[in-house]
């Protein structure tokens, strides 16, 4: 049975379709050759519906939603089929009236924030001349609508930010932007591609929420494009499975999740991190991974213990401070301050994985870099391997970086495109004049295969790798000084399910080997379940609570310990529908005046190790 024709089925009752795809065909010019990466894919999107298209990346389904909206360069694309939105159909509709469909009948939100928002203008102006092209509207009543959206999006403080720019935002915040100016218009139908992918837990609980509750309210569908599973099952009325450009597997979403036939569909459930998957376990466990060919389960051996017993911490945190001074005015006086960071304290210990949750603005990606003085703390004392962190001169901050190193969350950015991978993986040990350059090959290409890569791809080019296969590069370039400590913020986050399985699975078998110390710095709590021996909780700058992964886990103490864990999507079907109803209480600003003096922060045992900020 085709997805087109489970509409009436999976929903219950009768839908007036909304869009209908059929035979869709989508082509690239390359080198005078077409070659075809979305191959005869058809489907309907009733009213009120949601149809989730998930798979990894390369599997088609962005391709998918730019062809519908015929946003593909028409110079070296084609596409063939059939796309039609309320019986008229939009791949032969002249080139104006398909701008006035996009934005008002159909909109779209992707991924990316910063690459849709134009950087030199004001958020607000940019959601408003999203009404102003599409409605007869006075700038007063477009500026009032546009507050409005953004509040409907949980932004704090919509008027005053009203005038920003978008690197005045966070990543998360960006998206809720795109996310208001995707609604401005109230389109009929939807189209999310990976919407929640970068946001925070609690938030990402929120726009799934707001989605639900727009379709209740405006009647509006939603083609929605993922590959997070726990996603699907909480907002798809009917999902499509796509592999290599094709439907391997479609119908209702309940009938996927539990009787999912192709190899492929199973590989993804077994991938998802489940919360409470971790019960009665005490160390970190691999991600089972299966064959998309066979769909057998690989074997999977278990972690062994690699905490170190000794008494001395390869890394010490106390009191850690860090703030960012705010001027303003004609003479540029300090009028406030970023209490990003305020009185962090913790232990790391050789083999052991620390995690650092929370929301974007918590501050854990500012404790990660001022541990490693990429930024400079305010106060505080960090000991390193032996070394006074907050001491050290020019010379010897160079010699304490080869006891600790960062991998960010985006490989592509951290790697230098015009650098072949070889020369990017050698480049620190190079640097630190650790020995002659066939040494510094030959270390990068055994760290290469570490990794799972060949040492014969030293020669190629950041752009000739996946995502996944240059976060691979990032932790071998991060390896090439055999650091002690490894901070890896949000590593794993932008990566496809499977992807970060692998990617998580590589982090615990050189922890093992190489006795690692990590702090993982996340906002993902399934996948922190599976990694961490102990865990922070932060908000505002501070640890709200820390303790041994399972005490944490099975016994949360703090509310907003229990807020996050209760935004996470569950791989569960029958939760669809279900609105979580997460406070949408304005976040508080972690900016403070001149003369602010924070309140001394107490703290209770609850459990050997396990402590909890008191209110």
């Amino acid at each position: 049975m085709s997805l087109a024709e489970t509409s009436t089925e999976a929903t219950g009752e009768p839908a007036g379709t909304v869009l209908s795809v059929r035979d869709l065909s989508t082509s690239f010019k390359v080198e005078n050759r077409w070659h075809t990466v979305v191959r005869n894919v058809s489907f309907d999107v009733g009213a009120r519906e949601t149809v989730a298209i998930v798979g990894e990346s390369g599997s088609g389904k962005s391709v998918t939603s730019l062809s519908i909206m015929r946003l593909l360069p028409k110079a070296s694309s084609r596409i063939e089929g059939s796309v039609r939105l309320e019986n008229r159909e939009l791949l032969t509709l002249p080139d104006e009236q398909m701008r006035q469909v996009r934005g008002n009948e159909i909109s779209m939100i992707f991924q990316e924030p910063m690459t849709s928002l134009n950087p030199i203008f004001p958020i607000g102006k940019q959601i408003a001349e999203a009404l102003t092209v599409h409605r007869d509207i006075s700038r007063a009543e477009a500026k009032s609508e546009v507050i409005r959206l953004l509040e409907k999006v949980r932004i704090p403080n919509a008027k005053n930010r009203y005038d920003e720019f978008p690197h005045q935002f966070s990543g998360g915040m960006r998206q809720r932007v795109m996310i208001a100016m995707a609604l401005a218009s109230k389109p009929k139908l939807l189209i999310a591609d990976e919407p929640t992918t970068a946001l925070d837990v609690t938030i990402q609980g929120q726009i799934l929420d707001l989605i639900k509750t727009l379709q209740d309210e405006e009647g509006m569908s939603v083609l929605f494009i993922t590959h997070d599973m726990g996603v699907v099952a909480e907002v798809a009325d009917r999902t499509m499975v796509m592999f290599r450009g094709e439907v391997v597997e479609s119908g209702a979403t309940g009938d996927i999740f539990h009787r999912g036939q192709h190899p492929y569909t199973r590989a993804l459930l077994s991938a998802v991190p489940r919360l409470g998957s971790m019960v009665q376990r005490t160390l970190p466990q691999r991600f089972p991974l299966i064959d998309v060919k066979t769909g057998e389960q690989q074997i999977q051996v278990d972690v062994t213990d690699t905490v170190s017993r000794r008494k001395t911490p390869i890394l010490q945190v106390r009191d850690l401070t860090t703030r960012f001074d705010i001027h303003s005015g004609l003479f540029g006086r300090k009028t406030g301050a970023v209490h990003a960071v305020e009185k962090v304290s913790f232990d790391l210990f050789e083999g052991e994985t620390l995690s650092l949750v929370g929301e974007s603005g918590c501050g854990k990606s500012t404790t990660g870099r001022s541990i490693t003085r990429l930024i400079t703390p305010t106060s505080g004392q960090i000991m390193i391997d032996g070394f006074d962190v907050m001491s050290l001169d020019k010379h010897a901050l160079r010699t304490m970086r080869r006891s600790i190193q960062m991998v960010f969350q985006d490989p592509f950015a951290s790697l230098n495109p015009r650098m072949s991978i070889g020369s990017a993986v050698m480049e620190p040990y190079l640097e630190h004049s650790l020995g002659s350059k066939q040494q510094a090959r030959d270390k990068a290409a055994d760290l290469l295969e570490k990794v799972g890569l060949s040492a014969d791809m030293m020669r190629r080019f950041p752009h000739e790798f996946s995502g996944g296969q240059r976060q691979r590069i990032a932790i071998a370039r991060a390896l090439m000084l055999d650091p002690k400590v490894i901070v890896a913020d949000e590593a794993v986050s932008a990566l496809d399910v499977s992807i970060k399985a692998q990617v998580c699975n590589l982090l615990l078998d050189l922890q093992q080997s190489l006795k690692l110390a990590y702090l993982f710095i996340s906002h993902d709590m399934a996948v922190v379940e599976r990694v961490s021996h102990r865990v922070a909780v932060m908000y505002l700058g501070e640890i709200v609570e820390i303790g041994p992964r399972a005490a944490v886990f099975e016994n949360p103490q703090h509310p907003y310990t229990r807020k996050l864990m209760a935004a996470v999507p569950i791989p569960d079907p029958s939760r669809r529908g279900l609105k979580r109803n997460i406070s949408t209480d304005e976040i508080k600003s972690p900016i403070r005046p001149v003369d602010y003096v924070p309140p001394a922060r107490h703290y209770r045992e609850v459990s050997h190790g396990h402590l909890v900020q008191v209110p």
